[in-house]
């Protein structure tokens, strides 16, 4: 009887197969760009894991969240029309998690013409009617008012204070962010004397949805204050 080895066998089946020596090669470094790639996404998923961050921001595990938190949360912001858009999303929130209104960001930038208080100020009763109907964003019709009522009310503080911005700084001390020295989360604050300084005034204003928590929210997202815990990495870099 006839014996063969695996190498037979292989070289048969290569045979039948009509795979020519180019066609190896290419398989080998097809496979090899493959276990490359497969290895430099575990060497990033390492690092991603040995990075310290805050602890709200890896539960759940999203990649919104993530990015939001390493790229956004915490860093000074100047920008009118971005400190409207926080002051929006902040209020949309209320009751609700974050990541929610995250996930619905760009449907609110589409929504909302870029956060544009000028134009958002101009809303009738029509556009708030399509606001509620629009499933992208969250349906509240006293959110959605607000929103309206807060681009108004912030166009007349940017004309007695010349910016939105010089207003809101105003609220720390020598309109620089006040860097906070928190090592567990539990010691973070919901509210603070400034964020409670804060609400009165844009409540008096005309503003609304701006509760002490959400106005402190909002400072710790447009990073005037930096309530990144000591050990996480972002904290000495905003």
């Amino acid at each position: 009887m006839e014996t063969w080895m695996p190498t037979d066998l292989g070289i048969s089946v290569i045979g039948a197969a009509q795979i020519s020596l180019e066609c190896l090669l290419l398989n080998e470094e097809t496979l090899y760009a493959l276990f490359k790639s497969f290895l430099i996404i575990r060497l990033r998923d390492i690092l991603q894991m040995a990075i310290k961050r805050c602890g709200w921001s890896t539960i759940p595990a999203d990649p919104i969240y993530l990015r939001y938190h390493d790229e956004e949360w915490g860093v000074p912001a100047h920008d009118d029309r971005k400190l409207f858009e926080f002051l929006v999303l902040e209020g949309a929130q209320a009751g609700l998690n974050w990541l929610v209104v995250l996930r619905k960001r760009e449907n609110y930038r589409k929504a909302f013409d870029d956060f544009d208080p000028e134009i958002v100020a101009n809303y009738g009763s029509g556009r708030i009617n399509h606001l509620v109907s629009d499933k992208g964003i969250i349906r509240n019709k006293l959110k959605i008012a607000s929103a309206i009522q807060n681009a108004k009310s912030l166009l007349r503080v940017r004309d007695e204070f010349g910016s939105f911005d010089k207003y809101l700084w105003g609220f720390v001390q020598d309109s620089i962010p006040k860097k906070n020295r928190w090592r567990t989360l539990s010691q973070i604050p919901a509210k603070t004397k400034e964020s409670d300084l804060l609400s009165a005034d844009l409540k008096k204003r005309g503003f609304s949805f701006v509760g002490s928590t959400i106005c402190y929210a909002h400072m710790q997202a447009t990073g005037m204050v930096n309530d990144h815990l000591v050990s996480c990495f972002r904290y000495n870099q905003v």
